[in-house]
């Protein structure tokens, strides 16, 4: 039997070549404008769907009925700040430091395991002064990165199971396992399902998606028979199959939310109208921001904001693949493909396809970390768009 060798460029590949951070005049070329307007416009509705669900909920809990929309216009602001900035720094660099950042989001989630547990169990923030942040965000980012890192650097190699499948999956166990682990569950399925798809971008063979299922069912069953989840993640499937057996207790969110999509019909009952919102659906300023949006804009309203959501998502995946460069493709692709794939489980989770997970909508749930991220992911699109050929047509 031939021995098998791993080297250990297969798993930390060495760093490009180091990049300038903003290119000569001579070679930017332009955003792509297309896709900026359709992030403005969604950040826009956003905004706007974020004060009408929330302005409720923060009089009786804060005292103050702009206390979301006030934190969350400051985010905005700062992250389309960002936004532009990033769009204008060469994407190259972050190859550079790929490692390093890949390394960073490790840390800081070993850091939240440790350190920041609260007394449920639970470690998603990290506290820092008068501030919070979530790891988990910094590691969805740093999964595109660096796989789309491996995956250029093993261009040739892809479809081999030593350099296509073994480097990945070690990886995105250890970064899975932490998410996990500060039992994140919503985190832990985009964690997975990104780099699963950056695996698949880059070009790992079909046949070996079989074994990462099956690695994947074996860890959801590794996970369920664990006594510190097993009844975390117990409740929450009961509560799917029927949440009418809890009503009053963990059905009641997703009760509230189906009474919302229900009463909006077609037309909606009007901006700043929906009733659900008057502390039925519990914090709609989050998760379950998408239910006020039905009951307010009906079928209508909401059917045109995902259509601008798959708009946004097509777009950048036209960036990537005219992007002449491998790893600006990957992590355009990797990076619509975040928006689009929360964008999905945002809208199963609030119409009951899927158990609730506490995953966010894009650009329209309350949260900082998440809308920086966001924000900062769609300027490295708009700095991937100026390589392509987009604009010269």
């Amino acid at each position: 039997m031939k021995a098998i060798t791993i080297d250990l460029e297969s798993f930390i590949p060495v760093s490009a070549a180091r990049e300038p951070i903003f290119e000569p005049k001579n070679r930017r070329g332009k955003i792509d404008v297309t896709f900026l307007v359709l992030v403005l416009i969604l950040l826009t509705f956003g905004l706007i769907m974020l004060f009408s669900a929330s302005y409720a909920y923060a009089l009786y809990n804060e005292g103050n009925s702009f206390y979301y929309i006030e934190r969350q216009l400051f985010f905005a602001v700062v992250g389309v700040a960002a936004m532009i900035f990033v769009s204008q720094v060469n994407y190259k660099i972050l190859r550079t430091y790929s490692v390093l950042l890949f390394v960073g989001a490790v840390a800081l989630l070993v850091i939240a395991d440790i350190f920041m547990r609260d007394q449920y169990g639970f470690a998603r923030w990290i506290y820092i002064g008068g501030f919070s942040f979530q790891p988990s965000e910094i590691a969805k980012f740093a999964i595109i990165v660096f796989f789309a890192h491996l995956a250029t650097t093993n261009a040739n190699k892809m479809g081999t199971f030593r350099h296509g499948v073994l480097p990945f999956g070690i990886w995105l166990a250890v970064v899975a396992l932490l998410v996990i682990w500060s039992r994140h569950l919503s985190g832990t399925i985009i964690v997975g399902a990104l780099g699963i798809a950056m695996m698949w971008f880059g070009g790992t063979k079909l046949k070996y998606f079989v074994m990462l299922v099956g690695a994947g069912v074996l860890g959801v069953i590794t996970v369920l028979i664990v006594p510190a989840f097993m009844e975390y993640a117990g409740d929450r499937v009961t509560t799917w199959l029927d949440p009418y057996s809890d009503p009053l207790g963990e059905g009641f969110q997703v009760i509230q939310s189906f009474i919302a999509i229900g009463s909006g019909g077609i037309w909606g009952a009007g901006l700043g109208n929906s009733r659900q919102k008057y502390l039925y659906i519990p914090e709609p300023q989050n998760d379950f921001i998408f239910p006020v949006i039905c009951e307010e804009l009906g079928f209508i309203g909401a059917s045109i904001i995902l259509i601008l959501f798959a708009l946004l998502v097509l777009r950048g995946y036209v960036i990537a693949m005219r992007c002449p460069d491998k790893f600006g493709s990957l992590i355009a692709a990797g990076c619509v493909t975040h928006i689009g794939m929360q964008v999905v489980l945002n809208i199963a989770v609030v119409t009951g396809t899927i158990p609730n997970t506490g995953i966010s909508l894009p650009l329209f749930s309350y949260g900082g970390t998440a809308l920086l991220m966001t924000l900062g992911e769609m300027g490295v699109v708009l700095s991937v768009s100026k390589k392509s050929s987009i604009n010269k047509h």
